[in-house]
């Protein structure tokens, strides 16, 4: 090869489940970390794909649990619980909004991968953002290739 590329010789996937207690950010990143890390990738790329139309995927701050709760916050006083204001209402008050919540933010994430694990900063860590009320079980497809 030249230009100094080199082919991919690994690629993997496996799926995270993650079991949420109604609305909120829940951290997945120590279990991101250590699947890329058994990978045994040097270099390459992590591709996150949340499942789901009423849930995202998230980078955020995760040392201080305050901004989780005011990302959360923020968006329920941005998108309103109100039956009201939306046609789609079949799944319940809540369904609707999560709906808009998902699209204002990520179904899919994609970070590098430098030395055999994900590049994040140092308070960066990858949250699944439910948007529903009620507990759901939640997957999101892991993608790595190096």
């Amino acid at each position: 090869m030249t230009g100094g590329t080199t082919p991919i010789s690994t690629q993997a996937h496996h799926t995270v489940h993650v079991t949420t207690h109604g609305q909120g950010l829940y951290e997945i990143t120590d279990e991101v970390r250590h699947w890329v890390v058994s990978l045994q990738i040097t270099s390459g790329l992590l591709t996150l794909f949340c499942r789901h139309t009423s849930a995202s995927l998230t980078i955020q701050e995760n040392a201080d649990p305050d901004v989780q709760h005011d990302l959360d916050t923020f968006f329920c006083r941005l998108v309103r619980d109100d039956p009201g204001l939306y046609r789609h209402t079949c799944e319940g008050p809540d369904d609707m909004p999560a709906h808009i919540r998902s699209a204002l933010t990520d179904c899919s994430l994609s970070i590098p991968v430098v030395g055999g694990t994900p590049t994040l900063g140092t308070w960066q860590g990858i949250y699944l953002f439910e948007h529903r009320v009620a507990p759901q079980q939640r997957q999101v497809v892991l993608h790595a290739a190096g």
